[in-house]
């Protein structure tokens, strides 16, 4: 059984390293692996943890297969680095990892952003309630949409 709970510094670098791998999928959709994913340091992800919260998800092994951030501006709750290990995926976690991070931030509006490449994230967060709202074209290889969810 896995485990969702807050993340805490120690836990920092590990969920770095999950995020080296699970981000392979997206770079591989561009043929690219400069992607900000792939280049963010530790630093910047200690930044994020001050600033926000941090989630992990462990197995029984007490090893981190799973993470997800947040941090709130303004009554927006800003949701980012959805993450699952590649072998743990097509099993609800990433669902579970996004209905916990809201629990963290009752009745918000929540915000997030993908590729318009990551048809599987799209169809996730939609599946989860959320509605594009917003798309911005980078450059020719890359565009996001943003995706919005209500709470009342």
């Amino acid at each position: 059984m896995c485990i969702i709970c807050k993340a805490t510094y120690d836990d920092l670098q590990e969920i770095l390293q999950l995020q080296y791998l699970a981000y392979q999928t997206e770079a591989a959709l561009f043929g690219n692996k400069e992607i900000p994913p792939l280049k963010q340091t530790l630093d910047e992800v200690v930044e994020e943890f001050n600033s926000g919260i941090i989630l992990k998800m462990i197995d029984e092994n007490n090893r981190i297969i799973g993470s997800v951030r947040a941090n709130e501006l303004d009554g927006t709750v800003y949701i980012g680095k959805l993450m699952v290990h590649p072998d743990y995926r097509r099993r609800g976690f990433a669902s579970r990892l996004m209905t916990e991070i809201e629990n963290h931030f009752p009745n918000k509006r929540y915000e997030l952003f993908t590729s318009t490449r990551s048809i599987d994230n799209i169809r996730l967060y939609t599946r989860l309630g959320y509605k594009i709202f917003d798309s911005k074209v980078i450059d020719d290889e890359l565009e996001f949409v943003f995706m919005e969810k209500v709470c009342n």
